[in-house]
């Protein structure tokens, strides 16, 4: 779903500028990561399982970021889609269809895991946090929404060293999206334009 890509988006991805002391554990390292990124690019890589276990979901795309809550998200393989958060709208545009849905992106957002590293750094206002495993160089997050609404059941966060490296959210359908990042660039001065989006020309628009 759209919620589970968002937090992508905005995941606030590269190397944090916060060099963690020895022993620092992987709650401290998203506090110094969210804290330190302003901006981002990557490539990433997406896995979605059903709960039924069936064939796995494969896509690929880019995305860009600029806190708070500005993004663009884009899927080049194997369909073409762009998710645009401007500030104040959430816009997303269906090439193959030729459709774009729009909405405030406060509700878009509320307690997604978007929300969690695009907002206003008050990280534990809406999640509680737990260390996670430290598995094959990967030290985990665990995140719970405090609200009963979220839009997921369970929320991983791995970062291998200081650097984000993964995300992987369990829907409330037992749906599970893995999320992996590449060709990672931290606060790179990035266009304002990038974050706008016009409906194409004869684009049928639903939303606000």
């Amino acid at each position: 779903c759209v919620l589970c890509v968002l937090c992508v988006l905005c995941v606030l991805c590269g190397e944090s500028s916060f060099a963690a002391a020895a022993g620092a554990t992987a709650i401290d390292k998203l506090h110094a990561f969210v804290d330190n990124t302003k901006s981002g690019r990557a490539s990433f890589s997406q896995v979605v399982v059903g709960k039924s276990g069936r064939k796995p979901q494969l896509a690929e795309g880019t995305m860009a970021f600029s806190r708070p809550a500005k993004f663009r998200w884009t899927y080049d393989k194997p369909y073409q889609q762009l998710i645009v958060g401007d500030g104040d709208k959430l816009w997303v545009y269906d090439k193959d269809l030729n459709q774009v849905s729009v909405k405030t992106l406060g509700q878009a957002l509320g307690s997604s895991p978007a929300a969690l590293l695009a907002g206003d750094n008050a990280i534990e206002k809406n999640f509680t946090l737990q260390e996670g495993e430290s598995k094959d160089g990967i030290d985990w997050v665990e995140a719970q929404a405090r609200t009963k609404e979220s839009s997921f059941e369970r929320l991983r966060i791995g970062f291998a060293g200081d650097a984000l490296r993964v995300m992987e959210i369990v829907d409330n359908f037992g749906q599970t999206t893995t999320l992996t990042f590449g060709a990672i660039e931290r606060n790179p001065p990035l266009p304002a334009t990038l974050f706008r989006f016009a409906p194409p020309k004869g684009a049928d628009v639903v939303g606000e």
